[in-house]
């Protein structure tokens, strides 16, 4: 769960529980299990992925210039990026590629392959207070911006562009600090959270969005309108 402070992500975070689905925050003992769990994600994708577009993704992807009437987050002046979000992207660089603006085409396929990676991750890592402020991804047990990291390295290793995945940091209607996934869609932009296996629309939550990671430059974050 992410702590804010005047529209930064500060070094603590908040031990309140979590609207639409409380979690009991423990370790389990079946965590080789929770991990294969995990492991299945990306190769259940890659290969769901390849069998539909065996031509490429070059088909996924469409330029936003001609996506105007959507729903799309509002993009304000530039701001810092959560400092535990730098550290993870000094330790994983190859997480933290963007790329040209675009939007994926919101095929029936694509969209059972993105709400796949939602339910899959929601249940594969376990729930997790963290005491510290560490963003990991590929994790056994964490909270919210854990499983957000997860969902955005499962998509793109299944072939998503990383330019239409960002991550977001806002606020719930506790105004308690929450981070989630984005996908850039050709239906507008859509929420990955950890609290629901539904996607919704960003303007159809309970969230105040309060940040977002550049498309071009995840390294570059804006505030939210």
């Amino acid at each position: 769960m992410v702590t804010i402070q005047n529209s930064l992500v500060n070094g603590s975070k908040s031990a309140s529980r979590i609207a639409s689905r409380e979690h009991n925050c423990r370790r389990g003992p079946l965590m080789l299990k929770v991990l294969a769990r995990f492991s299945a994600v990306t190769a259940l994708c890659a290969m769901a992925l390849t069998e539909a577009h065996a031509g490429g993704i070059a088909g996924l992807t469409r330029s936003l210039d001609n996506l105007d009437a959507v729903r799309r987050i509002s993009l304000d002046r530039p701001t810092l990026a959560p400092f535990s979000y730098v550290m993870f992207c000094e330790a994983n660089p190859g997480d933290c590629h963007g790329g040209a603006a675009a939007a994926i085409a919101m095929t029936p396929r694509a969209r059972q392959l993105i709400a796949l990676v939602n339910r899959r991750v929601n249940r594969a890592i376990a729930p997790r207070f963290e005491s510290g402020d560490t963003w990991s991804a590929g994790t056994a047990s964490g909270d919210c911006e854990d499983y957000a990291l997860t969902k955005r390295r499962a998509l793109i290793e299944a072939g998503f562009p990383a330019a239409s995945l960002l991550m977001a940091v806002a606020r719930t209607f506790r105004g308690e600090g929450h981070a989630v996934l984005i996908a850039r869609t050709s239906l507008g932009d859509l929420v990955l959270d950890n609290r629901t296996d539904l996607m919704r629309a960003w303007d159809r939550t309970d969230l105040s969005f309060v940040k977002i990671a550049s498309s071009e430059d995840p390294h570059l974050w804006y505030a939210v309108r």
